[in-house]
């Protein structure tokens, strides 16, 4: 079973380099299974019901999200439907450690047309991160609770050391530990000794001639004169990012996992 996972869609750039690369890439790699991070594709800050509708037209069977997800005020309505249902709006999540009554749900889990079960979870980190519920022990309150053997968890987190301990501590209990947030990919890919794939950031699907996503000048002024200023989305250099995942589908158990960027 293959699985890709495409990192942080940012902005109108970031949607556009995906569309560009996102059919020859799920064609080479014959993907199963495709989970985008998308809680900044709407300029910047968030997602809309129309950009999620966008990324689901593309071929997304979840679409996982982080800290960004309530910045638009549509989307609470659209991720507010029942927890057995398998609308679009359904498999919109956001992170699972979050206070119990938030809109939507952390968790999702599916078969493909195959037969092949899975489920996606969505958690957020707490060094350097608003409050949120401890991530460590919610992983096991949703694991004991899923049935599928193959779990991808996208991780959402701004400090390294968090990500790689939850690497570990979950290692062999689900396929593939993926970080988002921080918008750099970082290359330490790999298979962790019992089974389950690592990385401590995919990326971002967005500008790389910015300062992570954001126009340049605008950050550059923020740290040269500490006064107050709206960021706008780059657009220059987009590249997208993501990962590729090889796993047993009867097991769970993850062989391969690829870098991938891709530009313009």
């Amino acid at each position: 079973m293959n699985i890709l996972f495409v990192g942080d869609v940012f902005g109108s750039a970031g949607r556009h380099i995906v569309r560009e690369h996102l059919p020859h890439v799920l064609e080479t790699n014959e993907v199963d299974l495709l989970v985008i991070n998308g809680e900044n594709a709407a300029g910047g800050f968030g997602i809309t019901p129309s950009i999620a509708e966008e990324l689901f037209d593309l071929g997304a069977h979840v679409i996982t999200t982080g800290n960004h997800i309530w910045d638009k005020r549509e989307i609470f309505e659209y991720m507010t439907v029942p927890a057995d249902s398998h609308v679009r709006g359904r498999r919109v999540i956001r992170p699972a450690n979050y206070a119990v009554g938030t809109p939507g749900f952390g968790v999702y889990e599916g078969e493909l047309p195959t037969g092949q079960a899975y489920a996606v979870m969505n958690l957020q980190c707490r060094v350097f991160m608003s409050s949120c519920d401890d991530p460590f022990r919610k992983a096991d309150e949703l694991l004991s609770k899923i049935t599928a053997k193959v779990i991808l968890l996208d991780l959402h987190g701004e400090a390294t050391s968090e990500k790689v301990a939850l690497g570990w501590y979950l290692d062999g209990r689900i396929t593939a530990l993926l970080g988002t947030h921080t918008h750099i990919p970082t290359a330490d890919e790999r298979i962790l000794p019992n089974g389950t794939a690592y990385q401590t950031d995919v990326g971002m699907s967005g500008p790389y001639d910015s300062v992570i996503g954001v126009e340049k000048e605008l950050v550059l002024a923020r740290f040269l004169t500490g006064m107050p200023g709206k960021f706008e989305p780059a657009k220059g250099n987009p590249k997208m990012c993501a990962a590729l995942i090889n796993c047993d589908g009867a097991t769970g158990r993850a062989h391969h996992i690829q870098r991938i960027m891709l530009g313009e």
